[in-house]
């Protein structure tokens, strides 16, 4: 299922790009890194369980915390630029480090984990990524409350939920379509310029809903975007540049991608716990997408491909008894 829903991705961008004289290289390259980084997460993860995140803890937190590496782009002020894609890692790597700490059977080990998960949200606080901190937390706490959990699919069916609620305020606020006073308090969080660029990308989806204007040319028909000094071309939100540049089939595939990952959670033998935690943080990486570029950084679409082939894999060492209760 996972090989149809990228193949599908990448053929549609094509099929976008031809129509438009598009570029797709980046949607290729993203769905490239997710699948490599689902497929090396299924072996790393299947070897060594609890190595595995946690090295992948470690090594998205050294990511972060080296904004230079995440990835090209112009450095544009917050919240704009990289802090997206700094929030993104750094969410991603509680998620790993929790899974690890579900996956240890020793309580020193387990403990040592959490507290990386807890070192990574207050190195988030410290580098001033308020996003970033936040959906640390959530990930901890609903990492935490899944130990208590007998089924999960009720917690990612309302996973699923939460994302398309963010999702939803996204659209309604590109288009303008929430009480004013709610839109005036957003307004301060997510900058004018954004919500300019939102405006751009819904009004592009509603002259080409079926195709879009074409992978990567965004920042070419978006009046905001050409009269900005220093523009890395994208909406900042994930769900509006799909369907500007790819029509709502797009968003579709979006939908549709989030999901297939959601599925493999429930499906999976892993403990309860483990496909929860994943799940969470695979969740607040799309919250934090509807509102940044964070998958405009292939470090990120890597990452999430990783946590999810972690929190799937089989591996050939016992873990500890926890609920598998789908």
């Amino acid at each position: 299922m996972g090989v149809a829903v990228l193949t599908a991705c990448a053929v549609w961008s094509l099929i976008s790009a031809a129509a438009h004289d598009g570029r797709p290289e980046g949607v290729l390259l993203a769905v490239l890194a997710v699948g490599a980084g689902y497929a090396a997460g299924r072996i790393c993860g299947a070897l060594v369980p609890v190595a595995a995140p946690g090295a992948a803890a470690l090594a998205g937190l050294g990511l972060a915390v080296g904004r230079s590496h995440v990835g090209p782009g112009p450095e544009i002020v917050a919240p704009l630029g990289q802090a997206g894609a700094t929030a993104a890692l750094l969410t991603l790597s509680a998620g790993a480090a929790c899974c690890a700490a579900w996956s240890a059977g020793a309580p020193a080990l387990r403990g040592a984990l959490r507290a990386l998960a807890v070192g990574i949200a207050v190195t988030a606080a410290v580098l001033g990524s308020v996003s970033g901190f936040v959906a640390c937390t959530a990930v901890l706490l609903c990492s935490l409350a899944a130990g208590r959990l007998r089924h999960r699919a009720p917690a990612l069916a309302g996973l699923a939920l939460s994302a398309a609620l963010a999702t939803g305020l996204t659209w309604a606020v590109a288009g303008h379509a929430v009480p004013d006073g709610l839109e005036v308090s957003l307004r301060g969080g997510l900058t004018q310029h954004r919500i300019q660029l939102w405006h751009d990308a819904l009004g592009m989806a509603h002259r080409e809903t079926a195709l879009g204007v074409g992978p990567g040319r965004f920042g070419e028909l978006s009046t905001t975007a050409a009269q900005t000094l220093v523009s890395d071309g994208k909406p900042h939100s994930a769900p509006l540049q799909q369907a500007a540049e790819q029509g709502v089939v797009g968003v579709a595939l979006l939908a549709v991608t989030f999901c297939w990952m959601l599925y493999a959670l429930w499906r999976t033998g892993r403990p309860t716990p483990v496909a929860l935690t994943a799940g969470a943080a695979l969740t607040a990486l799309a919250v934090i997408s509807c509102v940044g570029n964070a998958l405009s950084f292939t470090t990120v679409s890597a990452g999430a491909g990783l946590v999810a082939g972690l929190a799937t894999a089989h591996p050939f060492t016992e873990e500890p008894a926890e609920s598998s209760g789908r």
